[in-house]
C-alpha cells in the first residue's frame, strides 16, 4: 500500500511590478536553417530584431527549402519559447492557431500532459523528438528544445501512423563549436520559482575540427496560476558529446533525463457557467446557481503525478561527398507515470443538496480515483541517405531510408472506493473520500489505501519501415516534390481483468498485423525565385491500436481497435501559396486545406451493429507570416478558418450538430518585439479561440460548448550589459476569464490562467 505525504501551497506572490511589455507567440511558419549539428545560432544583438525566420526544416525527410515545400509547416523557434515565458510544449503551441490542449478527458478520467489536439483530431500520440515518437502522456518541457515544428496535413509518408491531420516534431540542442555559457533564474506568481543552464564547451577543436560538450539542466517549482494545491514540480539534465564536427565522420551521443514530482488538476465544476443547466428536474434551482471560485480544488492531498523520462540516442553521421550524406540514429527511451487524481462527476446522483436555499451545504460527491501505472518503452533504429544528383536536366535532392521500431505500454490496475479488496485478510473495501462543499471544498482528508487489483495490460507494437523522399527541379519555375512510404506492422495485446463480484482474474490476448502503403505528391511553381504556388496530395493510416498499443476483440462493440477492422484512413489537399518578402527576411503564406478522414465506426440504426461507413472532414484556411519587418521589429503572425464536420455517422456533439468537438472554427495568435537603441525590448502578443463544441454522451444540462476568447501578453526586456539582461513578462494582461479545457461531459471544465507576473535574468558569457 502506497500513501503520499500533503503539501500546502502558497497561491499567489504580490504583484513584481506593473504590466510592461510582452509575451506571447503565434509562429506560423518555416523556422530556422541547420547546420550539420542540427543547431540553431543564438542570436542576441543588442538593438537588432529576435532572429525568427529561418529557410529550411530539421528533418532532412523535408528535401527543399521551407519556401518550396508543398504543404503548411509551422515552427516554433527556442527565440520565441523565451520571450514568452513558454516551459513547456502546450505552451509553445499557443503560437499555432488551433491547436492546443482543449479537451479534459472522459466522464471520471482526466487527460494529462500533452493532450494536444490539432485540426479537429487528437494528436496526443503524434509527438516526436528529432522524428523519433515520443510516448507517454506526460508535460514535456522545453528546456532541452531548440525549435518546434508544427506539420499540418498528410504525414503517414514522414513518420508511418499518426494522427489523420499531422505531427509536432521537437528539435533537440546539439554541441557545436564555440564555448557558451547560458543560464536563467525566474520568479513570479504562483510561487513560480525556475533556473536553467545551457553549457557548450568546445573539447578540441583544429582547424575547426574537433568534439563538444553541451550540458542543458532545469529545475522547477510552482503552483498552477490561478488554482489551489495544484502544483508542477520537476526537473531535468540532457549531456550531449559530438566528436567529429565539421567533418565528413561525425558521432553525436544524448542523454535526457526528467524527472516530476505534480498534483494534478482535475478542473472545477461547470455550474453557473452560459449554457449550464439541472441535470435533474427536482433541482431546478441549480439553473441559476452561481459559478464556483475558479480556484477550488475538488482533490484530495493524496493526489498526485509522478513521472520519470529516460532517453539515450546515438547518431552517426558521414559524408561520402559534399552531395552524398548516410545517418544512422539509434535510440532508446522510457516514460514511467504512477498517477492518482481524485475525480468527480457534476450528475444529478452526485450533486448532494441539504438545503435548496442554502448553497453553503450543497456538495459534491467525489469518485473513484483516477489511477494509471504505465510504462511506456521504444527502442529504434533509423538508417537513411541524403543525395543530390542530376538525371539529365533534372536536378534532385532526395531522401530515402528504413527504420526498425520495437515499442511497448505496460498497465497494471488498482482498486477503486468502496471496492471489494480479494486475497487481503480483514479488507473489504479500499476506502472512500467523503463529498467535497460544492463552493468551498477541503482537500485534506483522511487517507486512502491504494492496492494493485491483479489488472494488467501490455501492448506491443513491432514496425518496419521503408520510405523515399525527392524533390526534382525540372526547370527554374517547376519542381516535383514526393514521397513514398511502405510500413509493415505487428501490435499484439494482453490484458488480465477482474470480476468484481468472484474476484476472479481473466486473461485475453489479441493481435493484428498488416502492410500500408503511404505517400504525398506536390507540383511547385515559382513566379519569382523567392514565391512558390502549389498543389499537393497527400495520404494516411491508422491501423488498429495505433495509437494507444490498445486491442479489442472483432466481431462486437464500438472500439476502433477491433481486430477485425482496417485501419483509419486519410486524404489531404492543399493550395498555397509561400514568398519570401523584404530580402527575405519575411516569410508570408497561405493555403487552402481539405482532409477525409475514412472508416470511422458507425452504429447501424437497424441491427445495432457496427460498421466502417463513418467519414469525416476538416478544411479551410491559414494565413501566415514571421520574420523582420525592420531591423529592429520582428512578427511571427498566424489565422486559421477550420470546418470540421461529420460526412457520414451519427453526431459526436452535444446539440447534435455534425461539426467536429475541440476544434475552434476560427483561431489567431501573435507575437511581435521591438527593439530599442539602448538595450530596451517590448513585445506583445495575442490569441483568440472561438467557439468550441465539446464531444457527446449521456450527460444533460451540461453546457455543449465552451465560449471564444481573447487573451493578450506582455513583455519588457532590458540589456543592462553584455553578460546580463532582465525580462518581465505579463500573462493574460487584462484578466480574462476563460475556459481553456472542457471533459466530454460537459461537467468539469479547466479555468485559463489569470493574469500573473515573471520577472526573469537571463545571463550569458
Amino acid at each position: 500500500m502506497a500513501y503520499i505525504k500533503s503539501r500546502k501551497h502558497a497561491r499567489v506572490l504580490p504583484p513584481l511590478g506593473s504590466a510592461a511589455a510582452a509575451t506571447l507567440v503565434a509562429l506560423t511558419l518555416p523556422v530556422s536553417a541547420q547546420t550539420s549539428t542540427n543547431t540553431l545560432k543564438e542570436v542576441r544583438v543588442e538593438g537588432a530584431a529576435s532572429e525568427v525566420k529561418v529557410d529550411n526544416s530539421a528533418n532532412p525527410k523535408f528535401t527543399a527549402p521551407l519556401v518550396n515545400t508543398p504543404q503548411t509547416i509551422q515552427i516554433i523557434p527556442e527565440t520565441v519559447m523565451r520571450e514568452q515565458g513558454a516551459t513547456t510544449l502546450t505552451e509553445a503551441l499557443r503560437n499555432s492557431p488551433g491547436v492546443g490542449t482543449f479537451f479534459l478527458g472522459e466522464n471520471g478520467n482526466t487527460n494529462t500532459g500533452d493532450s494536444i489536439y490539432m485540426r479537429g483530431f487528437d494528436s496526443s500520440s503524434s509527438i516526436f523528438v528529432d522524428g523519433i515518437r515520443d510516448t507517454g502522456s506526460v508535460s514535456r518541457d522545453t528546456f532541452n528544445i531548440e525549435q518546434v515544428e508544427v506539420v499540418k496535413g498528410p504525414a503517414g509518408t514522414d513518420t508511418g501512423r499518426t494522427s489523420p491531420t499531422g505531427y509536432i516534431n521537437l528539435i533537440t540542442k546539439k554541441p557545436q563549436l564555440s564555448d557558451s555559457f547560458l543560464g536563467s533564474v525566474s520568479i513570479g506568481s504562483d510561487d513560480f520559482k525556475r533556473a536553467t543552464i545551457d553549457w557548450n564547451k568546445v573539447l578540441s577543436g583544429p582547424d575547426g575540427i574537433g568534439s563538444a560538450f553541451r550540458l542543458n539542466a532545469f529545475t522547477l517549482d510552482a503552483d498552477a496560476a490561478g488554482r489551489d494545491v495544484v502544483n508542477n514540480k520537476r526537473w531535468g539534465i540532457a549531456p550531449s558529446l559530438a566528436f567529429g564536427l565539421n567533418s565528413p565522420t561525425r558521432v553525436y551521443f544524448d542523454v535526457l533525463y526528467v524527472k516530476q514530482n505534480n498534483i494534478p488538476d482535475g478542473g472545477v465544476p461547470t455550474i453557473g457557467l452560459p449554457g449550464y443547466s439541472s441535470p435533474d428536474t427536482s433541482r431546478r434551482f441549480l439553473t441559476t446557481a452561481s459559478p464556483v471560485d475558479s480556484s477550488n480544488f475538488y482533490g484530495t492531498q493524496w493526489d498526485f503525478d509522478n513521472v520519470t523520462q529516460t532517453m539515450f540516442t546515438a547518431r552517426v553521421e558521414h559524408d561520402f561527398t559534399p552531395d552524398v550524406t548516410l545517418r544512422n540514429t539509434f535510440r532508446y527511451g522510457k516514460t514511467e507515470q504512477d498517477y492518482m487524481l481524485t475525480s468527480f462527476m457534476g450528475s444529478s446522483a452526485n450533486l448532494v443538496t441539504r438545503v435548496p436555499s442554502q448553497p453553503q451545504t450543497w456538495t459534491i460527491a467525489r469518485s473513484n480515483p483516477t489511477n494509471k501505472d504505465q510504462e511506456n518503452t521504444i527502442l529504434t533504429n533509423q538508417t537513411n541517405v541524403s543525395a543530390k544528383f542530376n538525371t539529365g536536366s533534372i536536378g534532385h535532392t532526395m531522401n530515402a531510408g528504413v527504420e526498425l521500431i520495437h515499442e511497448e505500454q505496460d498497465s497494471v490496475g488498482y482498486y477503486g472506493q468502496n471496492a471489494t479488496v480479494f486475497g487481503v485478510p480483514g479488507i473489504r473495501n479500499s476506502g472512500s473520500w467523503p463529498a467535497a462543499n460544492l463552493y468551498s471544498p477541503n482537500p485534506y482528508v483522511n487517507g486512502y489505501l491504494r492496492l494493485p487489483n491483479g489488472t494488467t495490460t501490455a501492448g506491443t507494437t513491432d514496425t518496419v519501415g521503408l520510405y523515399a523522399f525527392d524533390t526534382a527541379k525540372l526547370s527554374e519555375r517547376w519542381m516535383l516534390t514526393g514521397g513514398l512510404r511502405f510500413d509493415h506492422y505487428s501490435t499484439d495485446y494482453s490484458a488480465t481483468a477482474l470480476n468484481a463480484t468472484s474476484g476472479v482474474l481473466t486473461p485475453s490476448a489479441y493481435s493484428v498485423s498488416g502492410s500500408e502503403w503511404t505517400g504525398k505528391l506536390g507540383v511547385v511553381y515559382k513566379p519569382t525565385d523567392n514565391s512558390s504556388v502549389y498543389l499537393a496530395y497527400g495520404t494516411g493510416a491508422q491501423p488498429p491500436g495505433g495509437n494507444n498499443f490498445t486491442l479489442a476483440a472483432g466481431g462486437t462493440g464500438n472500439s476502433a481497435n477491433r481486430t477485425d477492422f482496417l485501419p483509419q484512413k486519410t486524404k489531404s489537399w492543399e493550395l498555397g501559396t509561400k514568398w519570401d518578402l523584404l530580402d527575405k527576411k519575411l516569410a508570408v503564406s497561405a493555403a487552402l486545406f481539405r482532409t477525409d478522414v475514412s472508416n470511422e465506426v458507425v452504429q447501424d440504426a437497424v441491427s445495432g451493429n457496427y460498421y466502417q461507413t463513418g467519414e469525416k472532414r476538416v478544411e479551410g484556411i491559414e494565413l501566415a507570416a514571421v520574420g523582420a519587418i525592420t531591423d529592429r521589429w520582428s512578427v511571427t503572425t498566424g489565422f486559421t478558418h477550420q470546418n470540421a464536420k461529420v460526412l457520414s455517422g451519427p453526431s459526436v456533439l452535444a446539440d447534435g450538430g455534425s461539426v467536429l468537438a475541440y476544434t475552434p472554427e476560427n483561431a489567431f495568435s501573435a507575437w511581435t518585439t521591438y527593439q530599442l537603441p539602448f538595450g530596451l525590448g517590448l513585445g506583445i502578443g495575442a490569441r483568440y479561440n472561438g467557439k468550441m463544441y465539446r464531444g457527446t454522451d449521456s450527460a444533460i444540462g451540461t453546457p455543449a460548448y465552451v465560449e471564444d476568447y481573447w487573451v493578450f501578453d506582455a513583455m519588457a526586456s532590458y540589456r543592462i550589459n553584455k553578460n546580463l539582461d532582465l525580462q518581465f513578462n505579463v500573462f493574460n494582461l487584462t484578466d480574462k476569464e476563460y475556459v481553456a479545457a472542457i471533459n466530454k461531459s460537459g461537467y468539469r471544465y479547466t479555468p485559463g490562467a489569470p493574469r500573473t507576473y515573471r520577472l526573469t535574468a537571463n545571463f550569458q558569457f
